[in-house]
């Protein structure tokens, strides 16, 4: 098991994102991300625990510097991490961040992580209430508000067309893809889109990391009891899906992506662990999707669907 403190110290972050943008909760969102990670697999071999501790610790240290421009910002990531005031936990804590998530969880805001960071933060404060100091519920609801209203993300359409903006994205009516009747097909529908395209190289809207972490996150939010959010949150996760689907595979420019070796629950994994060459963000990315695919996973009905889905994952890790 991960100490408890940081998942203190990734809630301090995410409290503490707003003072640089939306996107800075990636920081404090792995962090916390790692410890439930570590917490579901409690038969983890202490090599990966030590490992993924590794990973938070850089985080912390301010190893992936890509979310905001500290020096513009004016705030740096070891104040993001620093910490807040104590005080009696807030006993409205969840419900005030479920109320800022539920004003706009039906539309796709920056590929889903109104979502993404939202249930992370309910689920630490409804396991560990004690964690809910009034600076933190009130960070974390500037957080979650941060995201009202804003960009649906942005996708790579190549060289001709550059970067577009999801709300300038023209989808065609007709995309192949039902509306998901219930959770089980989200999560199908996910698990369908690794297995097909987890090889093809697309970049924009978080990518199949975000996908999955979405859907994830809806999954959680039911579990929490939020099944209202979680139905409203679908639509957004439909169009997050049709949006990924209509990125063209940019292999030819950008080269095929490569594979992991080894399943990152086993030490073998870890040992040969480096940078990613073929994946930007990868240090917050590679925690919070091995989170979010791991609460997915149970859900895989058949084991071959699953077998297939497990050697997908692996391009995600590489």
């Amino acid at each position: 098991m991960i100490e408890f403190r940081y998942l203190q110290t990734g809630l301090t972050g995410m409290a503490q994102a707003h003072r640089a943008n939306t996107m800075a909760g990636h920081l404090g969102a792995a962090v916390v991300a790692g410890v439930f990670f570590c917490e579901d697999h409690p038969d983890l071999p202490p090599e990966v625990v030590a490992a993924v501790q590794g990973e938070l610790d850089r985080v912390i240290a301010g190893g992936e510097a890509i979310w905001f421009d500290q020096k513009k910002a004016g705030v740096t990531i070891a104040e993001l991490f620093a910490p807040l005031p104590g005080g009696d936990p807030d006993p409205a804590a969840a419900e005030g961040i479920a109320a800022e998530l539920a004003m706009d969880i039906a539309n796709l805001r920056q590929s889903g992580h109104d979502a993404i960071f939202a249930a992370i933060a309910l689920r630490a404060l409804r396991d560990h209430p004690q964690a809910a100091a009034p600076a933190i519920a009130a960070g974390l609801r500037k957080l979650i508000a941060g995201f009202r209203g804003g960009s649906q993300g942005r996708g790579y359409f190549g060289k001709a067309k550059g970067w577009l903006q999801g709300a300038d994205v023209a989808l065609p009516d007709d995309a192949g893809i039902r509306a998901y009747a219930d959770e089980d097909a989200m999560v199908e529908a996910v698990i369908g889109e690794l297995i097909d395209s987890g090889g093809v190289r697309r970049q924009g809207f978080g990518g199949i990391f975000h996908l999955i972490n979405h859907a994830a996150a809806l999954v959680e939010l039911a579990r929490m009891g939020y099944a209202d959010l979680a139905r409203e949150g679908r639509a957004a996760h439909h169009r997050h899906l049709r949006l990924l689907r209509a990125l063209p595979d940019v292999e030819a420019e950008l080269g095929p992506l490569g594979k992991a070796k080894h399943d990152p629950l086993t030490a073998a994994y870890w040992a040969e662990d480096k940078d990613s060459e073929q994946w930007s963000a990868h240090l917050t990315h590679r925690i919070k999707t091995l989170y979010g695919f791991h609460t997915l996973l149970p859900l895989i009905e058949g084991e071959t669907t699953r077998q297939k889905a497990l050697d997908a994952f692996r391009y995600l890790m590489a």
